[in-house]
């Protein structure tokens, strides 16, 4: 019985981690990155020192839940500069990023928020942000994307994309495609009139 009680108790502990990761990543997908620790540990069936046991700052979850996250995040930028049209890959950038985005707004928001002491996930997107200033290089070099674009611009997008609300995730992605087809045509060297995406009626709620 004594030597089967400490393996029992770090069972338990890496059940409570795993019950409360899942009810963060929940969490925040669905309500960002402002749902309180205290509902985390309500989802998890937790209490709220053994939250933050595993978890002494709201940072920790988010650096715990996004690092997979972030590594798609890193796959779609990656298969963009892949593209041997850079505008191309660029646009396939800017559609997945938003649609990924509009099925979990806690991503970006921990991807433009300031966490000073999770220094893996600040360090995984400062790479982020090298690989798509490459991509952006090359598309204004291949002529496509306009040459006054920065990254802080992909930054406001992504606020931007993240303010839509609607009735469902659906509706979400399809305004959010929506909304990069109209984004793109503006960030175009010379932009063309092309056909948008159908539209998404939205709750008179969200645009007051």
């Amino acid at each position: 019985m004594t030597n089967r009680l400490p393996h029992s108790l770090r069972s338990d502990a890496r059940d409570n981690r795993e019950r409360i990761l899942a009810a963060a990543r929940t969490a925040f997908a669905e309500q960002g990155l402002d749902v309180a620790m205290r509902e985390i540990a309500r989802r998890a069936e937790v209490g709220p020192a053994t939250l933050y046991r595993h978890f002494p700052t709201k940072e920790a979850p988010v650096t715990d839940v996004f690092t997979e996250q972030m590594t798609v995040c890193v796959t779609i930028v990656e298969e963009g500069l892949a593209d041997p049209d850079p505008w191309r890959g660029f646009c396939q950038m800017i559609e997945r990023m938003c649609a990924q985005q509009a099925r979990d707004q806690g991503f970006t928001a921990a991807f433009v928020s300031a966490f000073p002491r999770a220094t893996d996930f600040a360090a995984g997107r400062e790479r982020t942000l090298g690989k798509i200033a490459e991509l952006a290089r090359r598309a204004k070099a291949e002529g496509g994307l306009r040459p006054d674009f920065v990254l802080d611009d992909l930054i406001m997008v992504l606020m931007a994309n993240g303010g839509i609300r609607t009735t469902s995730p659906a509706a979400a992605v399809a305004a959010s495609r929506r909304f990069a087809a109209l984004l793109i045509q503006g960030l175009r060297a010379e932009p063309p009139v092309l056909p948008l995406p159908p539209a998404v009626r939205l709750p008179l709620t969200t645009v007051i």
